[in-house]
This record gives structure tokens, C-alpha cells and sequence, in this order.
């Protein structure tokens, strides 16, 4: 299924909008483009909310059709416990999440201790936790670690432009983690020469216009044939104004939709 993630509301979320966007706008305008699946992903204010607005927020996503996903960072047990609990209330079946959190970097040995202590609750409860793709570790480590947890809820989000920081080829990192993978974030990525031909910025792109593959993508990973949702985000730059980079980010969301619909 096509989803949108928080990140492709990011610029209308913040305190740079005129009026940010709140959760259930974002649900809302997510199914005003006739899409059904959102992922609540690294959204601050969820970590702050009551379980009351928890609820309201839940059944505000219920009432729209709209299937919910989860997002965090980190793998401290007691924090993707807290997250499973959030998990019930959505009726999310997916929690994407990274090897770090903001205030724990475990080493990879740590890492595959902590998940042991929290795969059987996530097996219990029908809930996937996927793992990112990220430059904080290796793919071929983080598809160990999967492999040696061997559980059908732990697996990749794959999303190979964040890899790219860590010098790994983004075709490869789908190749690796393809078998695995559980989760797609779906963006485009280029490379821009800085003013004065200093170096380069690495940033989003309008999907289609940049150097992802994404033919290859569906090809090797085949999310469509084994129901591996993909949810759409943006790494757009801050276009000078509010009311750019909003139009923007409107315009890029519709874009990835318009290409990942051609593609079914």
C-alpha cells in the first residue's frame, strides 16, 4: 500500500508555517489525495500526548480510513515497549525504528540484547518492528543483526538515500537488505554543486527528477507482490518563504503519488 510518513508534511508541522499543521490535519489532507495509510514517524509531540489524546487521535484515524503506522528512534527496551502500548491504541501493525535513540547508542552486541528482550512481546501482538537503513551502522551489520534475531516481526525500513552519508552505494543497500525488508520510505535524492563550485549539498529531489532507481527498488524488493508498504517523505531544503517551501512540499507529495501510481 502507498502511505504518506510525517515527513512529507515536515515543513507544514513546523513553527516556520503560519498555522502548523497538526496531527489530524495531516490525516485529513492524507486522505484528501485518496491515500489511506499514514506513518507517524519521529513526530515529537507524539512522546508528550496523553492516552486521551492518544485516542481521540486514533479514532479521528479511523473515522478518515486512514491505517496507521508508527515511527521512533531508538531500541531501549523500555522505550519500544511504550511504543507497543501506542501501537494498540492506532492499531498500527508496524513500528519503524533506529539501532540509535537521542540518548543511546548501543554498540551492535547491545543492540541484539535489548531486541531479544522485546521481539517476543512484538511477536505476541502481531506488531513488525523495522529497522532503517541509516549511516549510524553498516547494512550488512544491521542485516546481520535481523538475520540473527530470526523473528518474522523484526526487519529493514529501507530507505537507501540516508546510506549514502556513510560512503554505501544506495543500489546495493537495496540489494542487501531486499530479503528483508519490511518497510519503504520512498524519496528522491541528488547531488548539487555549492555556489562557487566548492563542494557538493546532498538533499531530496522531486521524485523522479534525481538519482534514485526506484524501477530497480521494485524490482528487487517487490514491496506490491509481498504487501511491504511504501510511505512517501521528503528531504526538501528550505525554499526562502513559508509559503514556497509549503507550496513545494505540496507539489513534491502529489509528484511521488502521480509516479508511484504509474508504477501499479
Amino acid at each position: 500500500m502507498i502511505g504518506l510518513g510525517t515527513y512529507a508534511f515536515f515543513w507544514q508541522h513546523s513553527e516556520r508555517a503560519p498555522e502548523p499543521l497538526t496531527l489530524v490535519g495531516a490525516f485529513e489532507q492524507t486522505r484528501a489525495l485518496d491515500v489511506e495509510l499514514f506513518q507517524i514517524c519521529d513526530y515529537a509531540p507524539l512522546d508528550t500526548m496523553s492516552e486521551s489524546a492518544l485516542r481521540d487521535a486514533a479514532r479521528a484515524a479511523r473515522e478518515l480510513g486512514i491505517t496507521v503506522e508508527l515511527g521512533t528512534k531508538g531500541i531501549v527496551p523500555e522505550h519500544l515497549s511504550r511504543y507497543l502500548k501506542m501501537a494498540e491504541i492506532f492499531d498500527a501493525r508496524l513500528l519503524r525504528s533506529m539501532i540509535y535513540g537521542p540518548d543511546s547508542r548501543p554498540t551492535l552486541a547491545e543492540a541484539e540484547t535489548w531486541l531479544r528482550h522485546s521481539v517476543r512481546d512484538y511477536e505476541a501482538c502481531g506488531v513488525t518492528l523495522a529497522l532503517e537503513t541509516y549511516e549510524q551502522v553498516g547494512t550488512a551489520e544491521l542485516v546481520g543483526l535481523v538475520d540473527r534475531l530470526d523473528s518474522p516481526n523484526v526487519g529493514i525500513c529501507l530507505d537507501p538515500a540516508n546510506v549514502v552519508a556513510r560512503l554505501e552505494n544506495p543500489r546495493e543497500c537495496v540489494e542487501q537488505t531486499a530479503a528483508v525488508t519490511r518497510n519503504v520510505h520512498v524519496k528522491d535524492f541528488a547531488f548539487a554543486r555549492q555556489d562557487g563550485w566548492v563542494g557538493f549539498t546532498y538533499s531530496g529531489a522531486e521524485m523522479g527528477h534525481g538519482m534514485h532507481d526506484y524501477r530497480h527498488l521494485l524490482d528487487t524488493v517487490r514491496p506490491r507482490e509481498r504487501n511491504i508498504n511504501e510511505i512517501v517523505e521528503h528531504w526538501l531544503p528550505w525554499q526562502n518563504d513559508a509559503t514556497t517551501t509549503i507550496n513545494t512540499e505540496r507539489a513534491w507529495t502529489r509528484a511521488t503519488l502521480e509516479y508511484l501510481r504509474s508504477t501499479l
